[in-house]
């Protein structure tokens, strides 16, 4: 019997081989080429490498994002750094808790925003959980520029060779989506703006919503209406 996609995923990555990580037709010739690529191969050689020291790594499916989300549905990006890095959490989308966790500060302050600026609790609410699983599957790619995390270590798996899928992930949506909103929290995620046609989608840019940065200037995120202004360009979209 095939598995849910709402149903919860395994615990940890257990495998080094991408065959054992699912994703969406559409992004399959990106990925292949990908893990053909010597960056790619010198990432799985890291990873197995890893796994065969007992590291515990983080999500146990790391192209999840890119299961969920096909190309051609992809309406709105939201880019993130890396994993969460606790047991249990990460479930292979960004700023996305697994069922069941605790929902982190950075993700209460994106549902706060989200429903000061729309004046409304959306039907899809996620509260008192912090699963992302239903705006995947509706067209938001929630995509972390690194895809995977050892416990207890943020970024320990950053420079490895992810980023370069990723960037490429980004550059085929901004080439081949017609039109779609990027929403780039923090500098981090900023730093990606130059993979993307801003001729023909919209970049909203803020601080990113942790409690360190969500209220400081440049742009706090707090207040900053980006779903609103979402939503509005969609809309309006011809």
């Amino acid at each position: 019997m095939q598995q849910s996609l709402l149903e919860p995923v395994a615990d940890q990555l257990q495998s080094a081989n991408p065959v054992d990580w699912p994703v969406a037709a559409g992004w399959q010739p990106l990925v292949s080429d990908f893990f053909k690529s010597a960056d790619g191969a010198e990432l799985l050689r890291f990873l197995a490498d890893r796994l065969q020291a007992g590291a515990s790594i983080f999500p146990p499916q790391p192209l999840r994002a890119l299961h969920l989300t096909p190309p051609d549905s992809v309406r709105l990006v939201i880019l993130g750094q890396d994993p969460y890095h606790g047991r249990g959490q990460a479930e292979g989308l960004a700023f996305s808790v697994a069922p069941g966790v605790a929902c982190p500060p950075s993700l209460r302050n994106i549902f706060k925003e989200m429903q000061r600026d729309l004046g409304e609790a959306p039907p899809t609410f996620p509260m008192p959980g912090g699963s992302l699983v239903r705006w995947a599957e509706q067209g938001t790619l929630l995509l972390n520029s690194c895809l995977t995390v050892e416990e207890g270590r943020p970024a320990s798996h950053a420079k490895q060779g992810w980023e370069t899928l990723t960037d490429a992930v980004i550059s085929h949506v901004s080439t081949h989506a017609r039109r779609a909103v990027f929403m780039l929290w923090g500098a981090h995620a900023q730093s990606k703006r130059s993979l993307i046609d801003e001729t023909k989608h919209l970049i909203l840019c803020a601080n990113h919503p942790s409690p360190l940065s969500a209220m400081r200037p440049p742009v706090p995120f707090v207040g900053c209406g980006h779903f609103s202004k979402a939503k509005a360009w969609l809309e309006a979209s011809p």
